[in-house]
C-alpha cells in the first residue's frame, strides 16, 4: 500500500516535470497549481488510506464487532449458558458452563460457574445492568478476559450479546473492498432543522421499530440532481445517516451503509465524505441488531464510493 503511494506521488512529479504526455496533456495551468492540486489529492489519498486503517483495527480488535460469537435472548425465567450440549444456552465459545442467569421483572442477575470477572473485578454473583441503563451495561469476562458477555435491551426485550477475542470472524478477517471513490464523492451539503424533538420510525435487522432522534434533514446534489437523507442523532458530536443507494445489493452491503457525517456550520454547511461510507456490524456477524434505511434514505443513484460487500470467510468445515 506504501509502495502503491509512492509510486502515485513520483507519477505525478513527472507529470509536473513535463507538463505534457499526462492526464489531458493540459499545459495552461501554472507550475504552482499543479503542484498545489497534486499536494492536495495526495494529502486526500492519505486522510483516507489512515482512516480505512483505523476502521478495520476498530473492527478487528479483541472486543470489536468481529469478534462477536453469539445473540441469546433472555427471556423471563432460568438460564444455564455454556458451551457444553446440556445449556439451555450453547456458546460456541468458552466454558463448559459458564453460569446460570435468572431473568426475573426486566432484571438480570448471574450465579458464576467458572471464574468471571464483573466490571474487571473478580465476581461469582451479581447483577447485570443493560445496555440501556445510565451507566451502559455491565460486562461479564470469561476465559481470563478473551469473552466478554452484556445485556442489551432491543425492544423490550433483553438478550446476552457474547464477543471471544478468538472467534473465527474475528481471527480470519477477510479486510475490506472499496469503491473507486474519489474527491467528487466529496459533496457540499446543507442541513436543514426539523422541529425540536422530532423523531423517526426505524427498522433494525430483527425486524424491531424503534423511534430515534431526527433532528434534520441533509440536502446535496449529485451530477446536477437534488437528494436528500434523514439524519439520525445517537447522541454522538456527528450526524448519523443510515441510507441504501443503486450499488445495495450490487456490489455494496444489500441492507445499506452508514455514514458519519459533521453537524452543520453556523450557515448550515456540511461535506459529506461519501468515500467513509461504512458497512454496518451486521454485514460483519449475524449476531449484530443493524438498523436498516429508512424509506426518505433510499437513493435513486449509484454511490461508487466507500465500501463494498464485505466476503466473509469460507467456514472452516467447508475448507
Amino acid at each position: 500500500m506504501v509502495f502503491a503511494r509512492t509510486l502515485n506521488v513520483l507519477w505525478m512529479c513527472a507529470c509536473l516535470m513535463s507538463l505534457s504526455g499526462c492526464g489531458s496533456g493540459d499545459n495552461s495551468k501554472d507550475p504552482r497549481q499543479l503542484a498545489a492540486e497534486a499536494a492536495a489529492e495526495a494529502a486526500f489519498r492519505a486522510d483516507l488510506e489512515q482512516w480505512r486503517a483505523e476502521r478495520i483495527a476498530a473492527l478487528t480488535k479483541p472486543d470489536g464487532w468481529a469478534s462477536l460469537i453469539g445473540l441469546h435472548w433472555l427471556d423471563a425465567g432460568v438460564h444455564r449458558v455454556g458451551s457444553d450440549v446440556d445449556n439451555g444456552i450453547r456458546l460456541l465459545q468458552g466454558p463448559a458452563h459458564l453460569g446460570v442467569f435468572t431473568v426475573e421483572q426486566g432484571r438480570v442477575s448471574f450465579v458464576a460457574e467458572t471464574a468471571l470477572t464483573l466490571d474487571g473485578a473478580a465476581s461469582q454473583h451479581g447483577s447485570l445492568r443493560s445496555d440501556a441503563a445510565p451507566g451502559g451495561a455491565s460486562v461479564l469476562g470469561f476465559d481470563e478476559g478473551k469473552g466478554l458477555a452484556t445485556v442489551i435491551q432491543r425492544g423490550g426485550r433483553l438478550a446476552l450479546r457474547v464477543r471471544h477475542a478468538d472467534a473465527d470472524s474475528r481471527l480470519r478477517f477477510t479486510g475490506l473492498a472499496h469503491w473507486p471513490g474519489g474527491r467528487d464523492w466529496q459533496v457540499k451539503a446543507r442541513f436543514v432543522p426539523h422541529p425540536a424533538g422530532k423523531t423517526l420510525p426505524i427498522a433494525n435487522i430483527i425486524g424491531v421499530i424503534e423511534d430515534v432522534a431526527n433532528p434534520g434533514v441533509v440536502e446535496f446534489r449529485i451530477g446536477g440532481e437534488a437528494y436528500s437523507l434523514e439524519a439520525l442523532d445517537e447522541g454522538e458530536d456527528t450526524l448519523f445517516l443510515v441510507f441504501a443507494d443503486r450499488t445495495s445489493g450490487h456490489g455494496s452491503y444489500p441492507a445499506g451503509r452508514f455514514l458519519d457525517a459533521p453537524r452543520p456550520d453556523a450557515q448550515g454547511r456540511l461535506l459529506l465524505d461519501f468515500n467513509r461510507a461504512y458497512n454496518p456490524p451486521c454485514a460483519f456477524t449475524p449476531f449484530a441488531t443493524c438498523p436498516l434505511p429508512p424509506p426518505e434514505n433510499r437513493l435513486d443513484l449509484r454511490i461508487e464510493a466507500g465500501e463494498k460487500s464485505y466476503a466473509k470467510p469460507i467456514p472452516l468445515k467447508e475448507l
